[in-house]
């Protein structure tokens, strides 16, 4: 089975999209398979972490989700011999998605909103927690669905983090703070600046930036002015542990959503995108995590405040911890890559 992968990251669409397919990628390589990456749009340091896994990449030299971006992808997936495409983000129009049938390719897509249009994919992967309540039969009824925390992907570092014992959360001494690939609103400078100075003695910082990030000066310069509290880690591949060893997380909602449940790290999720309130909301609901919405200008102050009232409460974050039991096992990259073998092998 070889696989094509088509996702964009970059400064204003983080890299989540490319992230959760890496994870997928991983899991098909691992049952055997090859897998190959696409991009209109892909920073350098996300495009070195691709190939550092062992993926080959292939750049898209057209505006992403227009009719060059469509034709070129199929060229692509025709060159590589591909037997299956993997789709993952917002830019592809119904339009453009259609463009794909036809080729004799198993086409699976990432969706996160469950609209009920036509996705023209014979596999439709959503991993948030109320997936199967959405009207995805209603455009297509003849799709294979995967979904809910089952199918959450994630990567193999943060699987093999997850199955390893772990500190128990109150000896946990590092509060991780993390915005994703590219902390699309600047949250990372100005979070730091609240939390840093009111940590109680003892308790670090450990904060993740990707290679996207666009403030990363900043972000530098903060963290140097509390450099004895703060531990600065850019484009970590140890993010799984990291959450391990952390007693509370600040996380961009998206797809570390699934990895810190996983692990089984209580959070203060902030979402920075709108279409990430409803699956943030799911997971508030289930007692795991508090909600911040980080779309204010008054959001870095309040996530501070969130995060030291919960650190204040080692009890609060253990029966946090101890409502994620169960909810994601990490095998559903693996789910993943196997439901896609299967219908390339029927095809």
């Amino acid at each position: 089975m070889r696989v094509l992968f088509r996702a964009d990251a970059g400064a204003s669409i983080g890299a989540g999209h490319v992230m959760r397919c890496l994870a997928v990628a991983e899991a098909v390589r691992e049952l055997g398979g090859d897998a190959h990456f696409a991009a209109a749009s892909l920073p350098p340091a996300l495009a070195d972490r691709l190939r550092s896994a062992g993926m080959a990449f292939h750049r898209i030299d057209a505006e992403a989700g227009g009719a060059a971006d469509l034709a070129a992808t199929r060229t692509v997936a025709a060159e590589t011999g591909a037997s299956a495409i993997v789709l993952d983000g917002y830019g592809f129009s119904e339009g453009w998605r259609a463009g794909l049938v036809g080729m004799g390719l198993s086409v699976l897509a990432f969706d996160d909103a469950g609209t009920g249009e036509p996705i023209h994919a014979g596999l439709i992967v959503n991993a948030a927690p109320d997936a199967a309540s959405l009207p995805y039969r209603k455009g297509n009824p003849d799709a294979r669905l995967l979904l809910g925390p089952a199918y959450a992907p994630l990567r193999r570092e943060v699987r093999e983090a997850a199955a390893v014992p772990k500190p128990p959360l109150e000896e946990r001494r590092g509060l991780l703070v993390t915005f994703g690939g590219s902390d699309p609103l600047g949250l990372t400078a100005p979070v730091i600046e609240r939390l840093a100075p009111c940590l109680p003695s003892g308790v670090w910082l450990d904060v993740a930036v990707g290679g996207a990030v666009r403030d990363a000066a900043a972000v530098e310069a903060v963290a140097e002015r509390f450099k004895d509290s703060v531990r600065l880690h850019h484009d970590t591949p140890r993010m799984g542990h990291l959450m391990a060893q952390a007693g509370l997380a600040v996380s961009a909602a998206g797809t570390t959503t699934g990895e810190l449940a996983a692990i089984g790290t209580p959070a203060v999720l902030v979402t920075i995108a709108d279409n990430q309130l409803e699956g943030a909301r799911q997971s508030e609901a289930l007692g795991w995590c508090a909600l911040v919405p980080g779309q204010t200008e008054a959001a870095p102050e309040r996530i501070a405040d969130v995060a030291l009232e919960l650190w204040a409460d080692p009890a609060r974050r253990r029966a946090m911890a101890d409502k994620l039991a169960g909810i994601v096992d990490g095998q559903g990259a693996l789910r993943i890559a196997r439901a896609l073998a299967e219908v390339v092998t029927r095809r």
